[in-house]
């Protein structure tokens, strides 16, 4: 089976007025911090805060009236659940979605919200697919695959089409890599536009399922990787077949730059995006030559990210910074210590978080005392001034 920029036309008729027409906008900061031209598409903006519904719709659409009516089924974990319950409810098609026991609550929630009958089962997704091509038999369901489905690689290849009504002299599309089936879709347009667009493909370093097949080898996959929605062991055989000979290369990312991308969407864009749909911005950071001077089209994929996983990532980032800094001061025990290294930090425009004190390591005198200050400054270079003035003050500190 093929896929033709005519499909994907087809389903940018059929999808018009169901889903979110999302901006496409150019990042002026960004584009300072990367040296690339920077245009985002925010897929974040659809309903469900995520492209899959695009997919998961044009597959719905394209039933027929018996499959309607018996009804559907999908093994998901993530975003192609959300997308395809809500679709399916709104098109007053039953649906059935398999998800893994360890699925996080709230995503068991969104999905139950939106009219699916959730099945818990499986380990992983590669077991509640078993389990939800079993079903399908058993139920008579129609099966729509989140990836490896020409209908579905269509619906997202509508994100492309897209890009280049708005930004129609891109010259480069870094598209994020699970099971493949958006760079199918995107690479189809981008190629059949203009085969000079390099499109370059991103996937999780612990990932790298796409980039291994491509090798011939069998590539180990597996860890706790940010980047969770392309966090696939192996790619489509559909979407491979297609997007294979269309893409011009694929880059590996380790995890510092997902999160470095995600807090980057959220202080400058003043967007939230999960760590899948920051990979490309994340590719920019970790490549920065291969895109510097090119009009790059980035496509925010997704925003379902847990809350606390969230606030981790930009603390971690401050800590990167150095903008959130542990010190420790070691001194003699008395009274008015505390508060004499708290007034040269003050008096130096920083602010204490939070101070644990220690009398009982072994390493520190009898007589004396160990703080540890965890203040928040401006930058790396503020808190270097205010580690000069302690030590002008006697407190010589030390990061930890």
């Amino acid at each position: 089976m093929t896929l033709s920029i005519d499909d994907i036309r087809a389903a940018s008729e059929r999808l018009k007025g169901h889903i979110e027409r999302t901006p496409c906008r150019h990042s002026r900061t960004l584009s300072e911090i990367t040296g690339a031209e920077v245009w985002v598409k925010f897929e974040n903006l659809q309903f469900t805060a995520a492209y899959k519904e695009r997919g998961a719709l044009n597959a719905l659409m394209q039933l027929s009236d018996n499959e309607r009516g018996r009804g559907v089924i999908a093994a998901s974990a993530g975003n192609h659940s959300q997308g395809l319950a809500y679709h399916a409810a709104r098109l007053g098609i039953p649906v059935t979605i398999v998800m893994p026991r360890s699925t996080p609550f709230m995503k068991v929630q969104q999905t139950r919200a939106h009219g699916a009958n959730v099945v818990l089962e499986g380990d992983n997704y590669d077991a509640s697919s078993e389990v939800a091509m079993k079903l399908q038999v058993e139920r008579d369901l129609a099966f729509i695959h989140p990836f490896n489905d020409v209908q579905v690689m269509a619906g997202q290849g509508t994100v492309a089409l897209e890009m280049f009504e708005d930004v129609p002299d891109l010259e480069s599309l870094p598209i994020p890599i699970g099971g493949g089936g958006l760079i199918a879709g995107c690479a189809t347009v981008a190629k059949s536009l203009n085969p000079k667009v390099e499109v370059i493909g991103v996937e999780p370093a612990m990932y790298p399922s796409f980039t291994a097949k491509m090798r011939g080898v069998n590539g180990s996959s597996g860890g706790a990787t940010i980047a969770e929605g392309i966090a696939v062991k192996q790619v489509g055989e559909l979407s491979y077949a297609i997007a294979r000979p269309l893409i011009d290369d694929v880059l590996l990312i380790e995890e510092p730059h997902f999160e470095r991308a995600v807090a980057l969407y959220c202080n400058v864009e003043k967007t939230v995006v999960e760590g899948a749909g920051a990979a490309s911005l994340a590719a920019l950071l970790a490549y920065p030559n291969k895109f510097k001077g090119k009009k790059v089209g980035l496509i925010v994929t997704g925003g379902n990210i847990d809350t606390r996983l969230l606030a981790s990532v930009l603390t971690r980032e401050l800590v990167r910074d150095q903008r959130l800094v542990s010190l420790r001061i070691i001194g003699d025990d008395r009274p008015g210590l505390l508060a004499t290294v708290s007034a040269v930090i003050g008096q130096m425009g920083a602010n204490i978080v939070e101070v644990a004190h220690n009398r009982l390591a072994l390493d520190v005198p009898a007589k004396g005392a160990e703080f540890d200050i965890m203040i928040e400054t401006r930058d790396a270079q503020h808190t270097q001034e205010i580690m000069e003035a302690l030590r002008e003050r006697g407190y010589p500190p030390r990061a930890v």
